[in-house]
């Protein structure tokens, strides 16, 4: 298994973005508006990935005190963070084409400024989202022989 390539992801948030603004230039009129915080549960699930990376870590590297990682957890970890990054990149994407559409719309649709808001908050929660899992990945390398404990 390598490891996610971010040419990967920047290809996942592109084409997300292209789709989600083209939907949105079809249907943005018949649309409710979006809700402030809509994207903050990305947000949450960064967090939880924060968590986990930095116990696996302590954990893989065989620190003092620290117990054993069983194999299945430490790929189902790594299962979690790859998925967790595509999800990240694909979400950035679908929000910064909502971002790219309500910009120049925002005086003629009462929804665009909330919109305007929702997008922001789902961006940084989405690039939260993507750097958690590429960190919870990165913790869940198994140390080389001659490391230590590093």
């Amino acid at each position: 298994m390598r490891f996610t390539r971010p040419r990967d992801l920047a290809a996942v948030a592109i084409i997300a973005g292209l789709l989600a603004h083209l939907l949105l230039r079809l249907s943005y009129d018949s649309l409710p508006p979006m809700p402030a915080l809509a994207g903050s549960t990305l947000f949450v699930m960064a967090v939880v990935e924060v968590v986990l990376a930095f116990s696996l870590r302590s954990r893989i590297q065989r620190r003092p005190g620290a117990r054993p990682v069983q194999p299945l957890t430490a790929a189902r970890s790594v299962a979690l963070a790859k998925a967790s990054s595509v999800l990240g990149a694909l979400m950035f994407g679908a929000w910064t084409g909502l971002l790219i559409y309500v910009i120049p719309v925002r005086d003629s649709f009462p929804a665009a400024s909330n919109d305007l808001v929702a997008a922001v908050v789902g961006m940084i929660s989405a690039v939260a989202l993507t750097a958690a899992a590429l960190w919870l990945e990165h913790c869940c390398k198994t140390p080389t022989e001659g490391s230590g404990n590093e």
